[in-house]
């Protein structure tokens, strides 16, 4: 079994993390031939994957575990919240998981930002990816966070492949 890797993206609403994640994954995908697993957190709980009245929200609803496949996709709807371990036994196999969200999670973490900076955010990253629309100077940032180019995927794939966590 080949090394899996797991790394974390953390930001404000509409800071580019999805787009960041999107161009990770694409890249590790087609360039460099790995299987990626993606976990999102929905804190928010706004995240609709199912409609009212379908057999499989009619499912689900009993409180059941339930997956739901066809010739194109296979979907597993849970009502229990899952920890990091049981999320990663649902994947079959992967070599890197890209996690949106999960603050506490023991993950290394990379904290995407647009325009300003928020220092609440400080505590939890290992690398802070952004672009020009923010002055680092103007900012202390903490010691070890390294700062990442948020238009560079290379640089991040590179900084996950030396940071992320074996799990």
């Amino acid at each position: 079994m080949n090394k899996r890797l797991a790394v974390a993206f953390t930001g404000p609403s509409n800071s580019g993390k999805t787009t960041l994640i999107l161009k990770v994954a694409r890249k590790l995908i087609h360039e460099y031939a790995k299987e990626v697993a993606i976990i999102k957190h929905d804190p928010k709980d706004k995240a609709r994957f199912d409609v009212e009245g379908k057999d499989s929200y009619k499912f689900a609803d009993t409180g059941a575990e339930v997956i739901v496949t066809s010739p194109t996709r296979t979907t597993y709807f849970s009502k229990k919240n899952k920890d990091l371990a049981e999320m990663i036994r649902l994947f079959d196999s992967f070599d890197i998981l890209l996690v949106e969200g999960l603050k506490n999670l023991p993950l290394p973490r990379i904290s995407i930002f647009r325009n300003s900076l928020d220092s609440d955010y400080f505590p939890y990253m290992n690398a802070l990816a952004t672009d020009d629309s923010v002055n680092i100077s103007d900012y202390k940032i903490p010691n070890g966070v390294d700062i990442l180019d948020i238009n560079n995927s290379d640089e991040v794939i590179s900084w996950i492949f030396k940071n992320a966590k074996e799990v």
